[in-house]
């Protein structure tokens, strides 16, 4: 490694400056000593062995085209540092690991998977859920759909499904309209700071456009009971690897909060809304370097 660290921090071509997230945290990196450079994931042009470490970040359009992202990883951790790592993207980039999550008891939103070519009927089309693809990100392909709405739930299931991929049928958390949803970051496997987010999902509402949803974001301290499933979430991890960055996404519940989302390929950190979360990602990054 040379006196001055190549870190790339891979993003979309969306966001090929990266988001002010991203933008943030390469400054910091910068103000440190290291080069840094905002990097396509999917540029043919790229060089990807001329850097130190390849940090995942706002990747978010891999979700269509995730065998093609999974080889890109692969092919980047033959070269260079990746952060996480790829074995931790595979698993993590389908939501059938909540499947695993839940194998190991940590409480999770009832999650029901849908193949292509099975039926379009579920169980739930007599009562408010969710259905997305099981492989997605941002809530692109995402509706809440109320329960007098059979045939549209039918409808979107068959649409994934002619597209080759697999539908996650969940019911929809309605503390989640009330409460938030919770969020907590967590950098080397220690937590980092939590947040609140703002129900997304309307009923009637059509796709998301673009992508991902805006957020409606505010601070929030995490309870004893949400910092418990957080850190048994982690615990479930595959592997003998700390992910650099998680993300652990919280519902309310009368019977205690229940795992919506591990996020371990392209979370937002929401790191403006934590003084010195910037600097505490910078540090972790830099902690990944080979000596």
């Amino acid at each position: 490694m040379s006196s001055r660290p190549s870190i790339a921090l891979a993003t979309a071509a969306e966001v090929a400056d990266l988001d002010d997230e991203g933008q943030a945290l390469a400054a910091e990196l910068r103000r440190r000593g290291a080069d840094v450079s905002a990097a396509v994931w999917d540029d043919a042009a790229i060089d990807w062995s001329v850097h130190d470490l390849v940090v995942v970040r706002s990747t978010w359009d891999y979700a269509t085209r995730r065998e093609e992202f999974l080889e890109w990883a692969s092919q980047v951790s033959a070269v260079a540092t990746l952060a996480n790592d790829v074995a931790t993207l595979r698993w993590n980039t389908d939501k059938r690991y909540l499947l695993d999550l839940a194998a190991a008891d940590v409480p999770i939103v009832p999650s029901h998977f849908i193949e292509p070519g099975q039926s379009p009927q579920h169980d739930l089309l007599g009562a408010e859920h969710v259905a997305k693809p099981s492989v997605s990100a941002g809530s692109k392909d995402t509706l809440r759909l109320g329960s007098s709405e059979a045939d549209r739930s039918i409808a979107h299931v068959a649409r994934i499904s002619a597209s080759g991929r697999t539908t996650l049928i969940q019911p929809y958390v309605e503390g989640i309209d009330t409460d938030g949803e919770t969020a907590l970051l967590f950098i080397d496997g220690n937590f980092l700071h939590a947040i609140c987010k703002a129900a997304i999902l309307r009923p009637g509402a059509d796709l998301v456009d673009g992508l991902f949803a805006p957020e409606e974001i505010t601070r929030r301290e995490p309870s004893p009971a949400e910092r418990e499933i957080a850190d048994r979430a982690l615990a479930a991890i595959p592997g003998d690897h700390t992910p650099l960055y998680a993300r652990v996404d919280l519902l309310p519940t009368p019977q205690g909060p229940i795992l919506l989302e591990l996020e371990l390929a392209e979370p937002s950190m929401f790191l403006p809304y934590a003084d010195g979360a910037v600097a505490r990602f910078a540090d972790a990054i830099l902690g990944r370097l080979k000596p």
